[in-house]
């Protein structure tokens, strides 16, 4: 089956883990959400359109920058002691927080239409971007620096298939069997990587009536390996693409 798979950089970048708020801690890779929504934008999908990712990385390292951090609650009267800045009337602080970044970010991505339609689409989007593409916050500007059609096929290895180095990748936890760690420091023999429930997609529901509703959004969440420094085992199945490249679909 044809997929595309895409090489980017990025300087520095957060993606941003929901329930971190005094530290905006960052998540190792994007989540898939977060690639399946730069996918839409830059391809201008209206509605939501399904796909497969595989989320592959490495960064050299991490550093905590501050940011500007505006809190207001909804209908809050002015308080000249608590708030910096007057809204109409209505307050709002203003003060400093912490962001964790990434530094010299490198990924490779897979995407996997389910719409054949889409595919040629998604290419074009990625070879000719109609604004500059960012993954993680909107200032994350990132570098598209290969975008290649490749066939994806699952196989059984004849030999070992390793990552290129420094690389991680999400593994879903179905696939754990056919996949093994390397040089791994083990507080015991039952600790093999970092898990993560990652969101992919979401339905709207409402909770409410139809005269008030209360839309909120049901998250489609993934479970997931983060890990790094590993290897596929021969006679193990993968999807593996047309230039040996492994990739790990959700």
């Amino acid at each position: 089956m044809k997929a595309i798979r895409v090489k980017l950089w990025q300087d520095f970048v957060n993606y941003k883990k929901p329930t971190s708020f005094q530290l905006k801690e960052t998540y190792p890779l994007p989540p898939f959400s977060t690639v399946i929504g730069m996918v839409h934008v830059l391809a201008g999908f209206g509605s939501y359109h399904e796909m497969d990712i595989s989320v592959q990385g490495k960064y050299f390292s991490k550093v905590n920058d501050l940011y500007t951090r505006y809190e207001f609650k909804s209908g809050a009267k002015l308080d000249e002691e608590r708030h910096q800045i007057d809204v109409n009337g209505l307050g709002v602080g203003r003060g400093i927080a912490t962001a964790e970044l990434l530094v010299d970010v490198e990924l490779l991505l897979h995407i996997l239409p389910k719409n054949e339609e889409d595919f040629a689409v998604i290419l074009d989007a990625l070879n000719r971007p109609k604004e500059y593409p960012s993954l993680g916050r909107r200032e994350d500007i990132a570098t598209i620096l290969e975008v290649k059609e490749v066939d994806l096929n699952l196989i059984e290895l004849d030999d070992q298939l390793e990552l290129p180095p420094g690389y991680g990748a999400y593994i879903p936890i179905q696939t754990w069997n056919d996949v093994k760690r390397t040089n791994l420091y083990r507080l015991n023999k039952n600790i093999v990587g970092t898990r993560f429930k990652l969101t992919k997609d979401y339905v709207l529901e409402n909770h409410g009536n139809i005269k008030r509703p209360k839309i909120f959004r049901k998250w489609n969440k993934k479970d997931v390996y983060y890990m790094t420094d590993f290897r596929v085992l021969e006679e193990g199945q993968c999807y593996v693409d047309s230039d040996n490249f492994v990739a790990f679909l959700v």
